[in-house]
């Protein structure tokens, strides 16, 4: 029986009963008596149970009138430990203020369970880096907003800046979930505006208000999962079309081990090429992605998306040509 069954059996034994004989407790369990007093001390200690030892009874019992409130939630083995800071740790560097006022009176119980078995929390997480590319500035009080009423199933009013059309509008939708995509932070929600999903970046929300008397409108998941996760990258819709790209077999070394759809299909040819086929609805981010890969990736169809790629390359090379 390892440590973590044993702990899990010494509270079924302590709560079943007024007390428990030391040599009853050894024999059940199949422990010595320098590992009982060892069990002891980590449940009163590390595991705040409150576990007492009657003389009058002859044994152990737990301390009454604190037996509900200061049982342990959950019995962690190091590993799961070592998972759950890496976790924490991740979280914030990704998500700044996200379940953080919630967490805070954990991150000391954890620092103390990971001291019990000899690792360092604070080196554990210098041991880890989240580089951030292309990472727009959140701000902290409307991700904390958007994240809150996401959690609690309230209507949010925002006002939110369409870098595209330069234009600000307000509304009032119904949060369905976060995303972080590309190290931004989205939001899909029900607008209540256009009575449909729309998809709205983080940063780029001027005001945001949680409406706490106002439940938010659920969306079944395989209809935001239609409508949010057809199309290509953060661009929500229906697919209008699928892209045939060819890449190098330079290239491919790298491509062919990436996801670029859920959706998509691929194959090496004999020259050692790569053929991805791919559905989009919004060709924007997608002609941005082709593009990065410059003359290792060609657009073999539809001929509209190869005609916008070569457009693009043409203003580019002039643009260095007038240089």
């Amino acid at each position: 029986m390892n440590e973590i069954d044993r702990l899990y059996r010494y509270k079924s034994l302590l709560t079943s009963r007024h007390a428990v004989a030391s040599e009853e407790l050894m024999a059940t369990l199949g422990i010595s008596i320098a590992t009982l007093k060892r069990d002891m001390a980590r449940l009163r200690e590390t595991l705040s149970l409150p576990v007492v030892y009657d003389r009058l009874a002859g044994g152990y019992r737990l301390a009454p009138g604190n037996t509900r409130r200061e049982l342990p939630g959950m019995w962690l083995t190091p590993q799961e430990l070592v998972a759950l800071v890496t976790l924490q740790h991740l979280l914030s560097e990704l998500a700044p203020g996200l379940l953080g006022h919630k967490l805070a009176p954990l991150r000391e119980r954890l620092a103390h369970l990971l001291h019990d078995i000899d690792i360092d929390s604070l080196g554990l997480a210098q041991r880890m880096r989240v580089v951030h590319a292309g990472q727009r500035r959140l701000p902290p009080q409307a991700f904390d907003t958007v994240a809150s009423a996401t959690l609690q199933r309230k209507r949010l009013w925002l006002r939110h800046f369409n870098r595209a059309t330069g234009q600000r509008v307000e509304r009032e939708v119904s949060p369905q979930q976060l995303v972080h995509y590309r190290d931004n932070w989205y939001l899909d929600a029900w607008c209540h505006l256009r009575e449909d999903l729309r998809s709205f970046s983080v940063d780029a929300l001027e005001r945001c208000e949680m409406l706490t008397d106002t439940p938010a409108v659920d969306v079944p998941a395989e209809q935001l999962k239609r409508a949010m996760q057809a199309g290509y990258g953060i661009f929500s819709g229906p697919p209008v079309a699928r892209a045939r790209l060819r890449f190098t077999p330079q290239r491919a070394r790298w491509v062919s081990g990436e996801q670029w759809h859920p959706d998509q299909s691929a194959q090496v040819e004999p020259d050692g090429s790569y053929v991805l086929e791919l559905p989009y609805a919004d060709d924007r981010e997608l002609l941005g992605d082709i593009l990065r890969h410059g003359p290792d990736c060609e657009v073999v169809h539809p001929p509209e998306l190869r005609q916008k790629v070569a457009e693009a390359l043409r203003k580019a090379a002039e643009q260095y040509a007038q240089a």
